[in-house]
């Protein structure tokens, strides 16, 4: 047997050529293995790359509903909503963006409706107003509201004379302080009105009306909210200090 084989070397060479030839056919014939490959959105990942959560609100059209609290809600709590959800949803960019775009909506509704607000209160003012008796609108035709700097360049002089005379009420009585600031307030009315003769009568009205209410006020103070040397004379000079800034800016 051993003769033989040796004998024909060709018989065992070709056998073996034929099995590696079929190895390799079916090696060919094997159909290709596909692997998916996912693609994914550079803003569904964190800023650094990597999976995080993603708002589940994203879409939502309405601003509140995205934001998760009621129509009615206060503005903490609008602020107290969106710090939550961006702490929480920080790194996705998209999530961070449709946050902010809700709370800004709110927030711009909001101050649409505050001056909307005013609007309408100045429109109801002046409405009752107009329907107010003759005697109230000729009251009120006499009383005007001055640019806020000149309330409070005119609230700062008749404040200082009020301090200068309680700081000198032990040495001798505010009547200078007083007659200074009576003829500030006739100055500034007869730069108003442009006549003396009516600047110098509404200042000594507001005079008048001054002494007046501290005569009458004063007195029901309890003694002891007073220093000992503060003086009836010195707390009625402050009500006319009161009174000359009143009748100086807001009458003409």
């Amino acid at each position: 047997m051993a003769a033989t084989l040796i004998s024909k070397p060709t018989l065992s060479s070709s056998f073996l050529g034929q099995k590696l030839s079929s190895r390799e056919n079916s090696k060919r014939s094997e159909p290709s293995r596909l692997v998916p490959r996912v693609t994914k959105c550079a803003t569904d990942t964190a800023y650094g790359g990597g999976n995080v959560p993603k708002f589940s609100r994203l879409n939502v059209w309405d601003p509140y509903k995205r934001l998760g609290i009621r129509r009615d809600a206060s503005e903490e709590e609008v602020w107290s909503s969106r710090n939550f959800l961006l702490n929480q949803y920080a790194n996705h960019e998209r999530s961070a963006e449709s946050i902010e775009a809700a709370f800004e909506k709110i927030l711009m509704a909001s101050f649409i409706k505050r001056k909307k607000t005013k609007i309408n209160l100045k429109t109801r003012l002046k409405k009752q107003v107009e329907e107010s008796p003759p005697w109230v609108q000729n009251l009120l035709s006499f009383v005007e509201l001055p640019p806020p700097v000149i309330i409070l360049r005119r609230l700062f002089l008749f404040g200082f004379m009020a301090c200068w005379s309680v700081m000198n009420s032990a040495d001798a009585g505010p009547a200078f302080q007083v007659a200074i600031s009576f003829g500030a307030c006739v100055y500034f009315l007869n730069d108003k009105t442009k006549s003396l003769g009516r600047a110098a009568l509404i200042g000594f009205g507001g005079l008048v009306a001054g002494w007046f209410c501290g005569s009458l006020l004063v007195p029901m103070i309890p003694p002891f909210l007073l220093q000992p040397t503060w003086s009836l004379e010195l707390l009625t000079s402050l009500f006319i200090y009161v009174s000359l800034f009143l009748s100086c800016t807001f009458l003409k």
